[in-house]
């Protein structure tokens, strides 16, 4: 099977080791170690363009994962099936498709024989770029301090949430308002029984919901990372988008913090959508990530499914 590998020397477990052991444990594979995007964008141009491999790895977390989708997407390279290496910081799709530790995972990829297993995702497109989740609110507040904040891992995620993200909404005016306008196809919700039903008065320009908004995001894809189920039911309404506002204040969320993180459904004042496309506006400007990466911050922005879906490497499926 033709492997290309990409392992990205900034994300938290990427160095020229891991380039090593890549080289190491599939010999035969197509390896770039990069530092830059420029780097990303080089490789693509003269390697994978002309010779799209069979299996994609990509050796960071999220981020580098999605930063190589849209690189391959301007450049209309089919996508191959790709495999996410656990190297990044929170591994959301790693998490999901159950990567392990990185020498067993190249092991599993080179004792492989025939068509890797994979599981289909769908993507969310903002501002032309793809990526499993994007939005504002606690989730980007929280990655834009986890980046100020000393250290690495789950660790200083929570360091910088409960020393800059929380005290700053505790000492603030409160979390800003936001209009959810459906754009597309009549909108479904899910009830309490976790069901997926018609969204009653959810039609196409229909205002869905109008109000204060602590997180506002949308996503694909299960987890933001760190074992964090902040999409639950992103599974649920294939061909559409999961869209969660979560209208608690701070110190009433922070008492829920496990229920959230779990993703326990019901939970008092979360609001669920399933959208073909959408908008949000904001009575302020508000911070803004895509994929784990922030992102310029503003007060509205619009979203829709992506037409194109990635297959990303099922390491369980492998695995056994």
């Amino acid at each position: 099977m033709d492997v290309a590998v990409v392992v990205n020397l900034h994300a938290r477990k990427g160095s020229e080791r891991v380039g090593r052991l890549v080289r190491e444990r599939l010999p035969h594979a197509r390896v770039r170690v990069t530092r830059t995007l420029d780097d990303v964008r080089r490789w693509i141009d003269r390697d994978l363009a002309p010779h799209p491999p069979e299996l994609l790895l990509s050796g960071g977390g999220d981020g580098t994962a999605v930063a190589l989708l849209n690189e391959l997407r301007d450049r209309k390279v089919d996508i191959a099936p790709l495999g996410v290496l656990r190297l990044g910081t929170g591994n959301g799709w790693a998490n999901v498709t159950g990567a392990p530790r990185v020498g067993q995972a190249l092991d599993h990829v080179a004792a492989m024989r025939g068509a890797p297993p994979t599981r289909a995702f769908g993507l969310v497109e903002c501002d032309g770029r793809v990526a499993p989740f994007l939005g504002t609110g606690w989730d980007a507040e929280i990655i834009r301090d986890f980046d100020a904040t000393p250290g690495a891992g789950l660790a200083s995620y929570l360091t910088g949430m409960f020393t800059r993200t929380i005290p700053r909404h505790v000492l603030g005016g409160g979390a800003p308002h936001v209009v959810v306008t459906n754009l597309g196809a009549p909108a479904m919700t899910v009830d309490e029984r976790g069901c997926v039903v018609p969204l009653v008065g959810g039609e196409t320009g229909a205002v869905l919901y109008r109000g204060p908004a602590s997180v506002a995001a949308v996503g694909t894809t299960e987890e933001w990372g760190f074992g964090f189920r902040a999409f639950p039911f992103a599974h649920a309404a294939p061909g559409r988008v999961s869209v969660r506002i979560y209208a608690a204040p701070v110190l009433e969320a922070t008492r829920n913090m496990f229920r959230l993180w779990r993703g326990t459904h019901p939970l008092p004042k979360m609001h669920d959508f399933f959208l073909t496309h959408g908008r949000m506006e904001f009575d302020r400007e508000v911070p803004f990530q895509i994929g784990g990466d922030v992102a310029t911050p503003r007060r509205s922005f619009e979203f829709r499914i992506a037409d194109e879906t990635v297959a990303l490497l099922d390491w369980n499926r492998l695995a056994a």
